[in-house]
């Protein structure tokens, strides 16, 4: 059975929110909150990185080991859910992920705080699939329709990936061994083509013809 799985390439990664807004649109997010989100490390220094983030959908989930209502489950494939029926708001999720995923909608100007919301790995929730009430709760089930996560899908550069753990894996070891260094990570060569090392062009002369 496939684990699915997210990575970012910080090395395509360009910073262009192209993930956060798929799925805001996809799932109707509500107001205050971001399932997705880009850090940027080294901001205008160089070495400057860009990474997209959120649940990584641990194997050994700290938010499932936290909660006190037992409102998280993980799905065969791999996939960490929850159930906002059951959710009690706490917030002890929260403050148990290293990677900030469950969050709280702002319902007021006071931040007044409901049920929990994080990123479902486009997997919906414990409703039917496809169903209105998943869709109001939880956004849309892609993986029920055999689709990748909408934020995987939209991504410019590829630099986001998502699906099956190992595949993800073989894709990501493919690019760090083949994308060389310095401008070959930007795939210059690719574009443009490698110049012959070490040969001048060489120019055939022509014979001119008299008028």
């Amino acid at each position: 059975m496939a684990r699915m799985k997210f990575i970012c390439d910080a090395e395509r990664c360009i910073e262009c929110n192209g993930c956060v807004t798929a799925c805001k649109a996809e799932h109707e997010v509500p107001w205050g909150v971001n399932r997705r989100r880009v850090v940027t490390l080294n901001d205008g220094l160089p070495g400057e990185r860009s990474i997209s983030v959120a649940c990584m959908h641990c194997s050994d989930a700290p938010c499932m080991a936290v909660c006190p209502v037992d409102c998280f489950y993980r799905t065969d494939e791999g996939v960490v859910l929850h159930d906002k029926d059951t959710c009690i708001g706490c917030g002890y999720c929260s403050y148990a992920c290293p990677f900030g995923a469950p969050q709280f909608p702002t319902n007021g100007n006071f931040g007044l705080r409901g049920k929990m919301d994080k990123c479902t790995f486009c997997a919906g929730g414990p409703e039917a699939n496809g169903s209105a009430a998943e869709y109001e709760k939880y956004g849309r089930n892609r993986l029920s329709e055999g689709k990748l996560p909408a934020c995987a899908e939209m991504c410019s550069t590829k630099a986001l990936l998502g699906g099956d753990g190992d595949v993800v894996a073989d894709i990501f070891r493919s690019r760090v061994l083949n994308r060389g260094k310095g401008s070959e990570v930007w795939g210059w060569g690719t574009a443009y083509g490698k110049p012959t090392q070490g040969k001048q062009p060489t120019v055939q002369p022509t014979e001119g013809k008299k008028s």
